[in-house]
């Protein structure tokens, strides 16, 4: 299964994103808090439960210079998955930017966990948005 974000601009470079995002504990900001609950973080990876019990863990997992930033799923999650924070520059202090998901998900979790991790995806890449305004 793969989703992908909507695209949003950012007011900042992409190497000054990548630096925000490659702490691990600086993902709590682009997750709904209200759907969230014990939160754990290293700069190297993150945990948390999400609404309905799930338990998520993100290591990173690299990047390749100046434009992506890579995660994977770790011990405790339902599924593997990759996820992906896309960037493209566009201007000195203007980067456009999306997230990308690539999972192992059976039809039927397939059909349960879409709509939200779209939701949520789009939801991150809206924060990444707000966090630079």
């Amino acid at each position: 299964m793969e989703i992908k974000s909507e695209s949003y601009l950012v007011q900042a470079s992409s190497a000054n994103i990548l630096t925000f995002l490659s702490d691990a504990n600086n993902l709590l900001h682009l997750l709904p808090q209200d759907r969230i609950s014990d939160w754990e973080a290293s700069t190297e990876k993150c945990s948390f439960k999400v609404q309905g019990g799930f338990q998520i863990t993100l290591i990173e997992n690299g990047n390749n210079g100046s434009d992506e930033l890579y995660l994977k799923s770790g011990d405790g999650t339902p599924f593997t998955f990759d996820l992906t924070i896309k960037l493209k520059s566009l201007q000195s202090n203007e980067t456009e930017g999306y997230v990308h998901f690539k999972g192992d998900v059976n039809m039927f979790l397939k059909m349960l966990v879409e709509k939200p991790l779209t939701a949520l995806f789009n939801y991150m890449a809206s924060q990444l948005q707000a966090h630079y305004k």
